[in-house]
């Protein structure tokens, strides 16, 4: 039987701070460890016009809550906008990807059950500094349940 969780909490400005493979930032609020394997919550600040390759998650589900900003977000077939306040979900096995259409850096809390998530950037931050080709990113996110199968939607679907 697996030990019962203790409440906690993560301030403003708390947990690892790690940057993302496209040079933004992500902060891990609780990973598989503080949640017992059940979700993990990270908070991403994104530069405007960025965002990540198209992708899709093999084994988690994810919740994208735009903390501030605008968003659009491509999950299988549907594309969303999304601004402040609004939340978009992405099911496991759908590719996807979003990208902040806003001028100023946007912020998202990413919410992925289960947990799992943290690794594919906790496993980047070990190849930085220096560049990292296409090829050991493809292998970091297939370590991590993570298939990259296309570009970011600011190559595949330009505004």
């Amino acid at each position: 039987m697996a030990s019962p969780l203790e409440p906690f909490a993560v301030r403003a400005g708390e947990g690892t701070q790690l940057q993302t493979p496209t040079g933004d930032t992500v902060h891990v609020k609780t990973n598989t460890v503080d949640t017992n394997g059940s979700m993990t919550v990270m908070e991403f600040v994104i530069s405007p016009k960025n965002g990540p390759a198209l992708h899709t998650h093999v084994r988690d589900d994810e919740v994208w809550y735009v903390l501030e900003g605008d968003f659009r977000f491509k999950a299988g077939a549907a594309m969303f906008r999304i601004g402040t306040g609004g939340m978009a979900f992405g099911p496991r096995g759908a590719p996807h990807a979003f990208q902040n259409v806003g001028d100023e850096p946007g912020r998202l809390l990413v919410v992925t059950t289960p947990s799992g998530a943290e690794r594919l950037f906790e496993d980047y931050a070990k190849l930085l500094p220096g560049p990292v080709s296409p090829d050991q990113l493809s292998a970091l996110g297939h370590a991590n349940w993570v298939e990259f199968v296309g570009p970011p939607l600011g190559v595949s679907d330009p505004l």
